[in-house]
């Protein structure tokens, strides 16, 4: 990498060593001037009557210092090189793995040895970086290559009835055109879904003051129709709680929790219980549900894209796209807050968000 011309941070620190130790000899020279040759007479007795005076030691003393002056420099340039070359050398390192890094290599860390000083805890702070780096860059690589398959798949769909309706002309356009709108809702679904994980993402959002216990009483009204198709009993408890943030993205939030509660149940006689509650600063949402057992190394995996169940298929029509709870999940992150899974021991799921209460 080029660089605009001028001295490097090694040169420097040699200049700024040897300047330093040549002005101490020079201070150290006038102490000596100035507490002793000051007190020699200057005539031709000397001191105490006795030879040399003053003249004779200056002459003496003046080529004997200009020596020591010219080794001072020199031993300075040299040792001040060699010290600041062993100083700098864990920058170089660092250096080395910042521009592998740039090339695009992000599996390389530095773990450098030595006792913690200043160099090591930035050395330990760029591993974790590139570490939080290759994480994230290798996450946003499987959303895409997931993203492009689940949005080709209603693209090959309807390409296939497509191509069936125009070598079968006699087949019935009006399943046909039904299952073409069944297709089409489903890619909108998932571009929509796609959109609003950016834009929580993003956190360009108006923060306003929300009801969480009116957000979820929303949602319940809305999915009520879905729980009764089902057999689930719907409940909503809890009192005021009241969160900053986007009312829009809040309510998606509660939705896609309800509604996933719902669809993973029992086939019938379930049960979805959404508490609101503010508990110091902290306004709670709970979403609990009965259900099959879950598998505990299974729920962290359950906030990933297009993850759905223990599968990435579809299993009916109410399965949605698979990105209902990395929504939930970047709102969450959007909103300052936190979000927990934990599996019932009876069955089902207990999703906990915590976000920053307000007055």
């Amino acid at each position: 990498m080029h660089r605009r011309p001028g001295l490097s941070a090694r040169l420097k620190l040699t200049l700024s060593y040897a300047g330093f130790l040549a002005v101490a000899g020079a201070l150290l020279l006038a102490v000596v001037w100035m507490f002793l040759l000051r007190y020699v007479p200057d005539n031709s007795r000397g001191l105490l009557g006795i030879s040399p005076n003053r003249y004779l030691l200056v002459h003496t003393f003046a080529p004997a210092a200009a020596v020591a002056m010219l080794f001072l420099l020199v031993f300075g340039l040299v040792g001040g090189w060699i010290l600041a070359g062993r100083m700098l050398a864990p920058l170089t390192h660092i250096t080395a793995a910042a521009r592998m890094a740039g090339n695009g290599s992000l599996s390389h860390r530095i773990h450098m040895k030595g006792r913690q000083d200043e160099f090591r805890e930035l050395s330990d702070a760029f591993d974790s970086m590139l570490e939080q780096l290759e994480s994230h860059v290798a996450e946003q690589q499987r959303f895409a290559a997931n993203a492009s398959h689940e949005l080709r798949t209603p693209l090959a769909i309807s390409h296939a009835l497509l191509d069936v309706a125009r070598k079968d002309p006699t087949r019935d356009r009006g399943a046909l055109i039904e299952r073409l709108r069944a297709v089409n809702t489903r890619a909108i679904d998932l571009t929509e879904a796609l959109l609003l994980l950016s834009r929580s993402d993003r956190g360009n959002f108006v923060r306003e003051s929300v009801d969480l216990s009116l957000v979820a009483e929303e949602a319940a009204e809305t999915l009520f129709r879905l729980a009764e198709q089902r057999g689930i009993t719907l409940d909503v408890t809890g009192g005021a709680t009241r969160t900053s943030g986007s009312a829009e993205l809040l309510l998606r939030m509660v939705t896609n929790l309800v509604q996933n509660a719902v669809v993973h149940n029992l086939p019938g006689g379930g049960t979805v219980t959404v508490h609101t509650e503010a508990y110091g600063d902290t306004s709670l949402l709970r979403v609990e549900n009965t259900g099959r057992r879950l598998p505990p190394e299974l729920v962290p995996t359950l906030i990933e894209p297009f993850q759905r169940g223990t599968e990435r298929v579809r299993t009916d029509e109410h399965a949605g796209v698979g990105l209902g709870l990395s929504i939930v999940h970047s709102i969450v992150r959007a909103h300052d807050g936190t979000l927990d899974l934990v599996p019932r021991p009876a069955g089902g799921l207990l999703v906990t968000v915590r976000l920053p209460g307000t007055t």
